[in-house]
Formats: structure tokens, C-alpha cells, sequence
């Protein structure tokens, strides 16, 4: 099956989760939430890539207040379906020191790179770690970080759309889905 065919087949079988204007919604919400927590900080925003950029792009025009932009990219899925080994690839060419630093991702799953990334951030001398995820996923344990600001909280299903891929393609839809269990 090509690419295109596969592609199309995940998405024909999958469940509709959350509609686009939940999903707008949510978005409307973090950003308030945002505003009155570090609008008056001048804070650097950090997206992770590239998850977090339909978040990202969706979010920033509705913050209005002054904020340093920069991205990072650090992932434990790439194209598979469960996460592995932490890889770093690219770190914020904007000095952290003394800075509120706000981290946008696009799913809080295990938790595991939020938790790196925010400890990373602090080691390099940013005077505070916010975090922001659109969505958390529902696993049913504990995990290592909760994020400030949350958009949806989804099942615990594997979920795409909204900047989350599904075997790379999808990250372009602006609802949420599932695959079929």
C-alpha cells in the first residue's frame, strides 16, 4: 500500500475524539490562562518541535503580551507508535538565564521529555519552567511532570491530529482522532 493509500485508511478508520471547535476552544482557554500567569513577565516561549507546531501557530497570535520566541527539538517517537530513547537534536539558541521560560508541547503522554525538558531548561539557569501542552493523555498512572497549562485531556488511545502524527502524516488536521482499538 503507498504511503498516500495508508494514510488515507488511518484516518477513514479512525474515531473522532475532539471536533475542531472543541479543540479551538481549548486553545482559547490556555491562552487566557497564559496571559494572566506570565503576561507580565516578557517570557521566552518554547515550542517543541515539531509536535507542537500547530499549537504553537494557533496560540501565539491570541497572547497579547511582549514574548521572546524560540524552538527546540527533542523527540522519543520519531515515526513509531511507542516512545524510546530521549534524542536531543536541537536546543534554543536564546540564552534561558534569568529568564520565565514557557515550554509548548503538543501531548503530555508518559511524560518523560517534558520532565527532561523542563529540567534541562532549568540547568541552564532560566529562573522558571512553565509548561503548556495541549493535550494530556488519561493513562491511568502516575507521571513525572504536570503541566501549568493544559488544552484536552484524551483517552488513552493512541491519538492524532493537531500537530500528533500518526506513523508521520496528520499532524494537519484541526480535530483529534483515534485509532480504532
Amino acid at each position: 500500500m503507498s504511503r498516500l493509500a495508508d494514510a488515507q485508511a488511518l484516518l477513514a478508520g479512525a474515531d473522532l475524539i475532539c471536533s475542531a471547535a472543541e479543540v479551538e476552544a481549548a486553545v482559547d482557554r490556555v491562552a487566557r490562562e497564559i496571559t494572566a500567569a506570565v503576561g507580565d513577565s516578557y517570557p521566552l516561549l518554547l515550542s517543541v518541535m515539531g509536535g507542537a507546531v500547530v499549537f504553537t501557530g494557533n496560540l501565539l497570535p491570541k497572547l497579547a503580551f511582549p514574548l521572546d520566541f524560540d524552538y527546540l527539538h527533542v523527540t522519543r517517537y520519531g515515526d513509531e507508535t511507542s516512545g524510546g530513547e530521549l534524542r536531543w537534536i536541537n536546543e534554543p539558541r536564546t540564552p534561558l538565564v534569568g529568564r520565565t521560560v514557557l515550554v509548548l508541547d503538543d501531548i503530555l503522554d508518559e511524560g518523560i521529555t517534558l520532565a527532561a525538558i523542563r529540567q534541562h531548561i532549568l540547568s541552564k539557569g532560566a529562573t522558571r519552567c512553565l509548561t503548556a501542552v495541549f493535550s494530556d493523555k488519561q493513562i491511568g498512572r502516575a507521571k513525572p511532570i504536570t503541566a501549568d497549562f493544559t488544552g484536552l485531556e484524551l483517552p488513552n488511545r493512541y491519538v492524532f491530529g493537531y500537530g500528533m502524527d500518526v506513523r508521520g502524516a496528520w499532524r494537519n488536521l484541526p480535530a483529534i482522532y483515534a485509532l480504532k482499538e
